[in-house]
């Protein structure tokens, strides 16, 4: 009863906002903004990512939704929010927008994709 068959479409939406999240912090590296020499994001980001495709439990969209949820509280507590108003970085300008776009599209399809996986029973 706690396993779904396959991936549904919000899953999928899922697990792409969440690598393109990861595209969004790669692109703000590559234009130099300040980050650890492992990030941190991209490995949660991945990890959830992972937890979401092949994870076989029905609430394994949860995943997405809790690491996107965390991300968004760390990104206004540690001033990174500022970036998204700062265009004199293009790179990091960019970067920041499509890992904050992305974030909240996880949380969003990552909720609809919760509800799906328990509203089909097989």
């Amino acid at each position: 009863m706690n396993k779904r068959n396959s991936l549904s479409l919000a899953g999928k939406l899922t697990v792409a906002a969440l690598l393109v999240a990861v595209a969004g912090i790669v692109i703000q590296i590559v234009s130099g903004v300040d980050y650890p020499t492992v990030p941190p994001g991209i490995v949660i980001l991945l990890v959830a990512a992972g937890v979401v495709a092949f994870g076989p439990w029905r609430w394994a969209p949860v995943a997405g939704v809790v690491v996107g949820l965390f991300l968004l509280v760390g990104f206004f507590a540690s001033g990174a929010s500022a970036r998204l108003l700062d265009s004199s970085q293009l790179g990091g300008f960019a970067g920041t927008w499509v890992q904050f776009l992305a974030v909240i599209v996880a949380v969003v399809a990552g909720i609809f994709a919760i509800v799906q996986n328990y509203r089909t029973r097989s």
